[in-house]
């Protein structure tokens, strides 16, 4: 069983970010991954990788109609590939240096996306945000922002549902594949689970703010989400 510490201290994390990423489609990692990090080492990136997992459920539960099935085709194939590059990066890389460049390329992009007013959405861009999706998510347990800017400017049940199942498939992968190459001790998964109720109470309080963020808000909320989630990325890797 998880310590007491950590079901008070990354429980509450895990509830904010079911919260924000159930409003917005993405911020289960941004909010719970550098708490449980900086708190937790030991229990990274296993803990909230199954975290990631449950909490998109519930979403496609209610949304699952609204998903970008075709553009998720190309998304899943870079992250086929980019996810045993994540998996190298956490036996091989040192993580400050990964975490600022990481950072850094997705503010570079996200400054783009403002600057002309979207990333251009094709097979090539897809393709690559899956590859680094794959390679970050697996490594820090936060992938969400490459695929999140692709679809910035959809309506919020579409970028919910999408970025659900891309998270979900995608947060499995990076699980398998850390298990089959022995990455992933098992009090890592008992963390995970424990943080599951917590998640799913915050999807459940979260209905008031997705109705807000529907109404013409979901694009801003995304970026400012997505700068939030490269800035932490920074941070910490500089902590």
């Amino acid at each position: 069983m998880p310590p007491m510490e950590f079901l008070l201290v990354g429980g509450l994390a895990a509830l904010l970010g079911a919260v924000v990423q159930s409003s917005v489609g993405l911020g289960v990692g941004l909010v719970g991954t550098p708490v449980v990090t900086l708190l937790f080492p030991s229990l990274m990136p296993g803990a909230i990788l199954v975290a990631a997992t449950v909490l998109p459920l519930a979403t496609l539960a209610r949304e699952v109609r609204h998903a970008d099935l075709r553009g998720l085709g190309w998304a899943f194939a870079g992250r086929v590939a980019g996810t045993p590059l994540g998996v190298w990066v956490v036996a091989a890389v040192p993580s400050r240096p990964l975490g600022v460049l990481v950072g850094g390329t997705v503010l570079a992009a996200l400054a783009g996306t403002v600057w002309r007013g979207a990333v251009p959405r094709n097979a090539g861009t897809l393709a690559a945000a899956g590859v680094l999706a794959g390679a970050v998510g697996t490594a820090s347990a936060i992938g969400g922002p490459p695929i999140a800017l692709l679809y910035a400017r959809e309506k919020g049940s579409r970028v919910r549902a999408t970025l659900a199942i891309f998270f979900t498939t995608g947060a499995l992968m990076s699980l398998l594949t850390l298990a089959a190459l022995g990455h992933l001790p098992g009090r890592q998964v008992i963390a995970g689970l424990a943080l599951c109720p917590f998640v799913l109470v915050g999807f459940l309080v979260a209905g008031p703010l997705r109705r807000f963020l529907d109404g013409g808000r979901t694009r801003a909320a995304i970026l400012v989400v997505v700068a939030a989630s490269a800035l932490t990325l920074i941070a910490r890797s500089l902590a």
